[in-house]
C-alpha cells in the first residue's frame, strides 16, 4: 500500500511521504520545536470544555503506534481562514500523528497527539531586524510558508471521530508574537469504502471573534489513505458483469502480468474524444457543470493497490485541459472522481467505478461521495498499426438515463504510452511496406566492402536530429523504434549493446541479414523563434501547426547498407480533419543514411522528410533535411580509452612544463651571467599562455561546468573532474615558474648599467618588427574563419602565438649578435617539443576517433588544428628551434649573409663613484 502510493505522488510529495514514514525521529524534533513556544498555552487548554461531546475523554492506558488515517499533501485542501492562511482557497495542509499513540480505558478509543500543517503561498507578516536586535516594520514584509498546529486529543475507532485540541505560534500583521488557540474536529472512518473515503472537518478557534488572535473557521476536506479499504461498488458491478461496457473479442486486447498490474496504470494521461454531438457541458462532461470548460484531458493515479490475485485497487480520476496535468497540481474536488477498479481476467479490460465528490465540509461525519453513477473501461489494444498506436483506449459514460440530471454521452478516450514492458502479446500490422520498397531503390551492396552498419534491433537505431527547412530554420526532433520486424523493439536482445573482449560491439560482431520491416515514431519540436537563426519557416507552419508534430512510420531497414525507408503518417489539425475527412496525413516519405558502425571517423545520420503530395495540394510541404551524429557502442569504448589517453598526456605535458622550467631556473641558477640575454617577450608569452588557460578553465575547476551529458554517457563521472582540478594544479605551478623566471631576467635588465642601454634597445627593435607581424596575422585569422566567433579565433591564433615561442629570442639574438648560451638545450627543445605534440596527436585522432565533441588535449578552440595547420606549426617550431641552436652555437646572425653579421661594439664606459 505504501509503494503504490508514493509511485502515484508528485517527486515534492514523495520525499514528503518517505520523510514522514521512514523516518519517524524528524516528526518528533519537529514536535518539541513547536510545542517549546506553544506548550504553555495548550496546556492550560481542556479537552473536556470544547471535545466531550463529540469523543469523551478516557485515561490512556499502553502505547499502540495502530496506523492512523494521515492527511497527505496531495490528496488535501482547506478553505476559509483568511486572517492567518490569506485569501487562498487552493492550497494544501498535512496532517501527521506521533509514533506515540495510546489506548485507553475505554475500548476502540486512542489517545493521539499529531502536528497539522497548513501550506500556503502567503500565511503572515513577520517583523525585520535591525543591526541593534530591535524589531522595524517594513512596507514589504516577509512571508513564510507553513503554519503548524500542535494538537492532543482522542479519537473512536466505532464512529471514525477525532477531536483535538492545541495551539501554534503566529504573528500579527502589526508583527506581534501571539497564540492561536484551536480545535480540530474531523471525521476519519478507519474502515473506508468508496462512499466514504473523504476525512472532513474544521479547525476552529477558541478566542472571540474580537480578539487579537482569532481567525476564521478552516474548513478541511481530504482523501483517506487508510489500508483497510473494503471494495464494495465495483465488486458489485463485475458480479452484474459490468454493463453498458463495449464487449471485445478476448484476442483483440492484452492481458497483463500480475505483478505489473498497479505500476502499467499509475499516473497516466488519456485524450478525451468528444463527438460532434457535444453541445453543452451539461450532457458532455462527466463532471457537468462543476467547471466552466469542456475537459480535454483526464488522468489515472493509483491511491491503493489491494495485494495478493484480487487485483483491484482505488484511483483518483482527474480532469483538466492540459497535457501536463496531474504533475503538482493542487487537489480541486471539483475536478476529481474518486474510483475503484478491477482486473477483468476474462475479457482483459480494467472495469472502474467513479463517484464525485460533494465539495461539504460538515464535521458530524455525514459527508460522503456521491453520484457513483459513472464508469469507465480500459483496454490494452492487441495490435498496432501505423493508424493506431494507442497503448490503452477506452470509454466513460454514465448509467443514468438520458432525461436525468447528471447525463452525459458516451466519451472515448485514448493514451499513447510507449512503455509497454508487462504487456504481453503486442503486435504490429504492417501496411505501408510495398509503398515504402517501391518509394525507395535498394542499393546494390558489394560483398568485398568491410563496412557494417548498425543491426535494426540495436540500441543504435535510435537518435536524436537537427531538422532543417528549405531556408535554413531550424527545429529538434527524435526518432525511436517501436518494432522491429515482429518483435517490439524495448524487448529486443540487442536494444543493451554490450562490448565484448576484443573491442568490437555485438553490433559489429553479427553477420547482416538483409532488409528487414520495421517501425518508428517521431517527434519534432519547434525551437524559440525568437533565437535568431531557430523556427521552422512559415511556408511549413502547416507541418507543424501546434508547435510540434508526431510521425508514425514503418518501412525497411537494410542493414548490408544502412538505409531506411519509410512511409509516415502525421496528425492532422481539426481544420484539416473537416476538409479531408481524414485525421491523419499518410503521403510522407522519410529516408535515412545511417554511417557504417567500423568507420574511423564516425559519421552523421542524414535523411529528409517529404511530402509525396502535389504542390498544389494544401497539405504539401517543402522536404525538410535532418542530420544526427552518430554515437555507436564501438566508437564509445574507444572515445572512453582516447579521453583516459588524453588526460594522461596532459598531465604529463604539464608535468614536463614545469620540470623545463625548473632546468632553465637550475641553469640561470649556474650562469647568472646570461639571465639579462633572455628575451622578456618570450617569457611573457609562455607565462600569459598558462595564465590565459588558468582564467577560461576557472569555472570548469570551481563549478564544475565542463559538459555533463558526455560524463554521463561515457560512464566517466567524477573522475574526469578530479583529473581536471589535478591537471590545473600542475599548470599553475607551471605559471608560477615561469613568472618566477620572468621575474629574474627582468631584475637582472636593472642590473648591469654596461649592458642596460644595448638590451633596451634590441627589445624595442624586436617587438618592432614582431608586434606588426602578429598584428596582421589575427587579422588574416579573423578574416579566414569567419563562422567561429570572435573569441574563439583570437584564442586560437594565440594558441599560435605560444607556439612560436622561440621567435622573439632569435630576433633578440640578432638585433644584439649574440653568442651566449641562453636558453638551456633542455628547455627550448623539451618545450618546443610539448608545444608540438597536441598537432601530432591531432592527425593521430583524427585518423583514428569519430569526432564526439569532448576534448581534454588538442582541444581545437585553444589553437589552430587541421591536417594543413598540424604540419605546418610542427616544421615552424622545429625550424625555430634549430634557428636557436646554430645562434647560441655560431652568434645571433649567422644565418644571414655575411655582410650583415658586423659585430656591434659596445664599450663599457667606466662608472665613476661618488666619492
Amino acid at each position: 500500500m505504501k509503494k503504490s502510493m508514493v509511485v502515484a505522488m508528485s517527486p515534492s510529495s514523495q520525499r514528503k511521504y518517505l520523510l514522514t514514514w521512514l523516518h519517524p525521529f524528524l516528526l518528533l524534533s519537529l514536535f518539541t520545536i513547536s510545542s517549546a513556544t506553544s506548550h504553555s498555552s495548550s496546556s492550560s487548554l481542556s479537552y473536556s470544555d470544547h471535545c466531550s461531546v463529540i469523543v469523551p475523554e478516557s485515561s490512556p492506558t499502553v502505547p499502540d503506534n495502530s496506523i492512523f488515517p494521515s492527511l497527505q499533501t496531495h490528496l488535501s485542501r482547506f478553505t476559509g481562514g483568511e486572517r492567518i492562511l490569506g485569501n487562498y482557497s487552493s492550497e494544501s495542509l498535512s496532517f501527521h500523528p506521533s509514533q506515540n499513540i495510546y489506548k485507553t480505558n475505554v475500548t476502540g478509543v486512542y489517545k493521539i497527539r499529531a502536528i497539522l500543517i497548513f501550506q500556503s503561498s502567503t500565511m503572515y507578516f513577520v517583523p525585520n531586524y535591525s543591526t541593534y536586535g530591535k524589531p522595524y516594520y517594513s512596507r514589504s514584509p516577509r512571508k513564510i510558508n507553513s503554519l503548524k498546529f500542535v494538537l492532543n486529543g482522542f479519537y473512536s475507532q466505532d464512529s471514525g471521530k477525532l477531536c483535538m485540541v492545541g495551539s501554534a505560534s503566529w504573528q500579527s500583521k502589526e508583527g506581534k508574537p501571539t497564540i492561536l488557540d484551536a480545535v480540530l474536529k474531523l471525521s476519519c472512518p478507519m474502515n473506508a469504502t468508496i462512499t466514504t473515503s473523504l476525512i472532513t472537518g474544521k479547525l476552529e478557534s477558541l478566542s472571540s471573534p474580537n480578539a487579537s488572535n482569532y481567525f476564521e473557521p478552516i474548513s478541511i476536506l481530504a482523501i483517506s489513505t487508510d489500508v483497510n479499504y473494503k471494495y464494495t461498488l465495483v465488486s458489485e458491478e463485475l458480479d452484474r458483469g459490468f454493463p453498458g461496457g463495449i464487449d471485445l473479442p478476448h484476442n483483440q486486447s492484452l492481458g497483463l502480468e500480475p505483478r505489473m498490474f498497479c505500476t502499467m496504470l499509475l499516473g497516466k494521461n488519456f485524450e478525451l474524444k468528444y463527438t460532434n454531438g457535444c453541445t453543452s457541458l451539461q450532457n458532455c462532461s462527466p463532471l457537468g457543470k462543476r467547471i466552466n470548460y469542456l475537459p480535454s484531458v483526464m488522468s489515472l493515479s493509483a491511491l491503493r493497490c489491494s495485494s495478493g490475485d484480487e487485483h483491484k485497487g482505488q484511483y483518483l480520476v482527474e480532469f483538466g485541459n492540459h497535457s501536463y496535468m496531474g504533475y503538482y497540481q493542487p487537489f480541486d474536488p471539483t475536478k476529481v472522481l474518486v474510483a475503484e477498479g478491477s482486473w477483468d481476467g476474462n475479457k482483459n479490460r480494467l472495469c472502474i467505478v467513479a463517484c464525485q465528490i460533494l465539495n461539504s465540509t460538515g464535521v458530524q461525519g455525514n459527508d460522503r461521495a456521491s453520484d457513483c453513477s459513472i464508469r469507465l473501461s480500459l483496454r490494452f489494444p492487441a495490435f498496432w498499426s501505423i493508424r493506431n498506436r494507442n497503448s490503452i483506449v477506452g470509454q466513460i459514460w454514465t448509467n443514468k438515463a438520458v432525461n436525468d440530471s447528471g447525463y452525459f454521452g458516451r466519451i472515448p478516450f485514448v493514451g499513447n504510452d510507449y512503455n509497454m514492458v508487462g504487456v504481453l502479446g503486442l503486435r504490429y500490422k504492417y501496411t505501408q511496406i510495398e509503398r515504402a520498397r517501391n518509394s525507395c531503390p535498394a542499393k546494390n551492396h558489394v560483398k568485398w566492402k568491410r563496412e557494417r552498419y548498425p543491426a535494426g534491433n540495436s540500441y543504435d537505431m535510435r537518435f536524436d536530429m537537427s531538422v532543417k527547412d528549405f531556408v535554413g530554420k531550424r527545429a529538434w526532433g527524435y526518432a525511436v523504434p517501436i518494432f522491429v520486424g515482429n518483435q517490439t523493439y524495448e524487448q529486443s536482445p540487442f536494444t543493451s549493446v554490450s562490448i565484448s573482449w576484443d573491442g568490437k560491439s555485438e553490433v559489429e560482431a553479427r553477420t547482416s541479414v538483409g532488409p528487414m520491416n520495421i517501425s518508428y515514431r517521431i517527434s519534432i519540436t519547434k525551437l524559440d523563434p525568437s533565437i535568431s537563426g531557430f523556427g521552422i519557416s512559415s511556408s511549413n507552419l502547416s507541418f507543424i501547426p501546434n508547435e510540434k508534430v508526431e510521425i508514425s512510420a514503418e518501412g525497411v531497414y537494410d542493414d548490408e547498407t544502412g538505409l531506411l525507408c519509410m512511409i509516415g503518417c502525421r496528425k492532422l489539425d481539426p481544420e484539416f480533419k473537416k476538409s479531408t475527412n481524414d485525421s491523419m496525413d499518410c503521403e510522407l516519405l522519410l529516408k535515412f543514411q545511417f554511417p557504417p558502425v567500423n568507420a574511423k571517423r564516425g559519421g552523421l545520420v542524414k535523411g529528409s522528410i517529404e511530402s509525396i503530395r502535389k504542390k498544389t495540394d494544401p497539405l504539401y510541404f517543402e522536404s525538410l533535411s535532418m542530420s544526427s551524429s552518430a554515437f555507436y557502442p564501438s566508437e564509445s569504448k574507444k572515445s572512453i580509452w582516447r579521453m583516459d589517453l588524453e588526460i594522461v598526456m596532459v598531465l604529463v605535458s604539464n608535468t614536463l612544463a614545469c620540470v623545463l622550467v625548473g632546468l632553465q631556473l637550475l641553469y640561470v641558477k649556474k650562469n647568472p651571467e646570461v639571465l639579462p640575454f633572455m628575451s622578456l617577450v618570450m617569457l611573457v608569452i609562455l607565462t600569459l599562455g598558462h595564465m590565459i588557460l588558468l582564467v577560461l578553465n576557472y569555472e570548469a575547476v570551481f563549478l564544475g561546468s565542463r559538459n555533463r551529458q558526455t560524463n554521463i554517457l561515457l560512464g566517466s563521472g567524477g573522475w574526469l573532474e578530479v583529473n581536471e582540478v589535478i591537471v590545473r594544479v600542475v599548470m599553475m605551478v607551471a605559471f608560477l615558474l615561469e613568472f618566477r623566471l620572468l621575474q629574474l631576467a627582468w631584475s637582472a635588465r636593472f642590473g648591469d648599467d654596461n649592458y642596460r642601454k644595448g638590451l633596451w634597445d634590441a627589445e624595442k627593435k624586436t617587438c618592432f618588427v614582431f608586434l606588426p607581424l602578429y598584428l596582421l596575422g589575427a587579422l588574416i585569422a579573423l578574416i579566414m574563419s569567419p563562422q567561429r566567433s570572435l573569441w574563439r579565433a583570437l584564442r586560437s591564433y594565440g594558441g599560435l602565438v605560444v607556439d612560436g615561442f622561440l621567435f622573439p629570442q632569435i630576433l633578440l639574438n640578432i638585433f644584439r649578435f649574440s653568442r651566449e648560451n641562453v636558453l638551456s638545450h633542455w628547455f627550448y627543445i623539451g618545450t618546443t617539443f610539448v608545444r608540438l605534440l597536441p598537432h601530432a596527436y591531432d592527425l593521430y585522432r583524427a585518423q583514428n576517433f569519430a569526432s564526439d565533441g569532448s576534448y581534454f588535449y588538442a582541444v581545437p578552440s585553444a589553437d589552430l588544428y587541421s591536417t594543413v595547420w598540424d604540419i605546418i606549426i610542427p616544421c615552424g617550431g622545429v625550424l625555430l628551434a634549430v634557428v636557436i641552436f646554430l645562434q647560441q652555437r655560431f652568434g645571433g646572425r649567422c644565418f644571414l649573409p655575411r655582410r650583415f653579421r658586423e659585430a656591434e661594439v659596445y664599450e663599457k664606459l667606466p662608472v665613476e663613484s661618488g666619492e
